[in-house]
C-alpha cells in the first residue's frame, strides 16, 4: 500500500534500545535501564487513590477538550506556588501526554513547509513531529563549553523550541538566558516554544517558566517526570489567551479530550508534594552515584548536570560508533544506554546518554557493572 513522506521519520532509538533490552530479560539476563527517562516509581499513592474513589463513582467518560476545570486550576496554582505567577486557568490545556501538547503546537502555530529551531543535542520527537507534520526542524548546535545555552542563527526561523532542564543534558536555562532568547523570538517574530517537562526535577537552584518573562509564548509540561506518571499519559501546556480558542478546536477534533482517568489521578498527584519531593531526594543521590562513579568508571567528559536525570557524555575517546558502542554495552555488561545519535544525527555518534531515574540500588550496580566493562575493553 502506498504512503506519505511525511510517515518516513526516523526512529526513536531509545525505545529500540528498550526493546532489545527486554528480550534480552526475557531470554533470562538481568538488564540495568539507564537508557530511558521514567521513574522507576508508580503514580504517587494519592493519585492512584484519588482513581480508586472516581471509578466506584462515576463512568470517567469524556471530558471537555481543555480538560477537567479543576485540573486546570489545580495546574495554574502550581505557577504561582513554584514561579509566582499568578495564571488564567482559562489559559491551561490539559493533553494526552506532552507528546500531544507538542503536536498541537507545531499544529496551532506553523503552516507547512515552515522552520522550526531545535536544539542539538535535543529531544530527537521534537525533529520527527515536525517532519510529520510537514515541517521543517532547523538544528542549532549547542556546545558543553557554555552549558548547551542555545544561540538563535542569522537563518530564517518561524519557530523555536527550547527544553530547560535539557534532555539529554540536563542543563538549565537562567532567566537572563531565557529573556535573551525570548526577546530575540519577538523582535524576529519568530514563535517561543518553552518545553519544561522536567521542572521540578533541578538540583542546581531553581528552573525558571518562560511564563515569568512573557505571556506571548507556549509552555509544556507534564505529569510524566516530577509527577512520575510516565504511562499515564497526561500533560498540559499555556498558551496565550488570544490562541486557547485555536488550540481548543484542534485538540476537540484530534484528540477528543486527554484520559480522563488520568486527569483524575493527576488531581491526586498534585496533592502528593511529600511523595514527589522524596523522588526528587532519590534523583539527587543517584546523580551524586554516576557524578562520582562515573568519571572512574573512564565516562569524565559530561555536561553539567543541573536538572532532569540524565548525564550526558562525550565518548569520542573511546568511540566513534555510538550506536555500535551502546549495542556492545548492553549485550557484555547488561546496562541499556542511549547512543547519542538519537539526540544529536550530527555530533551524536560521540555522545551517549546514561538515565539515573530508577531505584538507587540499580544505579549502584550500574556504575559498578560500567566499571568492569570499561577495565576489561581494550584501550582504543
Amino acid at each position: 500500500m502506498r504512503s506519505s513522506s511525511r510517515g518516513r521519520v526516523d526512529p526513536f532509538i531509545v525505545m529500540d534500545v528498550m526493546d532489545a533490552a527486554r528480550k534480552l530479560e526475557e531470554a533470562g539476563r538481568s538488564i540495568i535501564h539507564m537508557e530511558v527517562g521514567q521513574p522507576g516509581t508508580p503514580a504517587p499513592a494519592k493519585a492512584r487513590a484519588a482513581l480508586v474513589d472516581a471509578m466506584e463513582a462515576e463512568a470517567l467518560g469524556y471530558t471537555v477538550a481543555l480538560g477537567l476545570p479543576e485540573l486546570r486550576q489545580g495546574i495554574a496554582a502550581l505557577y504561582k506556588d513554584w514561579y509566582g505567577v499568578d495564571l488564567d486557568p482559562s489559559r491551561v490545556v490539559v493533553t494526552a501526554g506532552s507528546s500531544a501538547a507538542f503536536t498541537l503546537a507545531f499544529t496551532g502555530l506553523f503552516d507547512s513547509g515552515q522552520s522550526v529551531g531545535v536544539t542539538e543535542p535535543g529531544y530527537p520527537s521534537y525533529r520527527q513531529i515536525l517532519k510529520a507534520l510537514d515541517l521543517s526542524p532547523v538544528g542549532i548546535p549547542t556546545y558543553s563549553e557554555n552549558r548547551h545555552v542555545p544561540e538563535l542563527p542569522d537563518t530564517e526561523l518561524d519557530g523555536l523550541i527550547v527544553a530547560s532542564p535539557a534532555n539529554p543534558t540536563g542543563t538549565m536555562l537562567s532567566k537572563a538566558d531565557l529573556t535573551t532568547l525570548i526577546s530575540d523570538c519577538q523582535n524576529r517574530n519568530i514563535a517561543f516554544i518553552s518545553d519544561e517537562i522536567y521542572h521540578g526535577v533541578q538540583y542546581e537552584g531553581r528552573a525558571v517558566s518562560a511564563l515569568e518573562i512573557s505571556d506571548d509564548v507556549y509552555v509544556i509540561n507534564s505529569f510524566s517526570k516530577y509527577f512520575s506518571m510516565t504511562g499515564w499519559r497526561l500533560g498540559w501546556m499555556v498558551v496565550p489567551p488570544d490562541h486557547v480558542r485555536i488550540i481548543e478546536r484542534l485538540a476537540q477534533n484530534m484528540f477528543i479530550c486527554a484520559p480522563h482517568a488520568a486527569q483524575v489521578a493527576a488531581l491526586g498527584a498534585l496533592e502528593a508534594r511529600d511523595e514527589t519531593e522524596a523522588m526528587r531526594d532519590v534523583y539527587a543521590k543517584n546523580r551524586a552515584l554516576m557524578l562520582d562513579g562515573l568519571p572512574k568508571a573512564g565516562f569524565d567528559r559530561i555536561a553539567p548536570p543541573d536538572g532532569a536525570f540524565y548525564i550526558y557524555a562525550d565518548v569520542s575517546e573511546i568511540t566513534n560508533d555510538s550506536l555500535a558502542f551502546c549495542k556492545e554495552v548492553l549485550e557484555v555488561a547488561g546496562v541499556a544506554i542511549t547512543p547519542g545519535l538519537d539526540f544529536d544525527p550530527i555530533r551524536g555518534h560521540r555522545t551517549i546518554r546514561f538515565s539515573y531515574a530508577r531505584a538507587t540500588e540499580d544505579i549502584e550496580e550500574g556504575v559498578k557493572r560500567l566499571t568492569e566493562f570499561m577495565a576489561s575493553r581494550p584501550k582504543p
